[in-house]
């Protein structure tokens, strides 16, 4: 399995994961991350409606499509 990579302006790359967190009310929300290593509940691809983008400090965010 490979993960989705994403390289920024700097060369840094990144890799999307994924976690399933509940919340305080008790629903179960899935939160997206970038982290510079894979580990458990990386993703294959962007999940469906998003995109990937770079923050001014160069860190990878997801963004919904318009």
């Amino acid at each position: 399995m490979s993960a989705f990579a994403y390289t920024n302006s700097k060369g840094n790359t990144y890799y999307l994961h994924a976690r399933v967190t509940t919340l305080k009310n008790g629903k179960e929300q899935t939160i997206y991350f970038f982290a510079k290593e894979v580990k458990d509940g990386a993703l294959e691809a962007l999940p469906a409606g998003y995109e990937a983008s770079e923050s001014k400090n160069g860190l990878p965010v997801l963004k919904k499509k318009a």
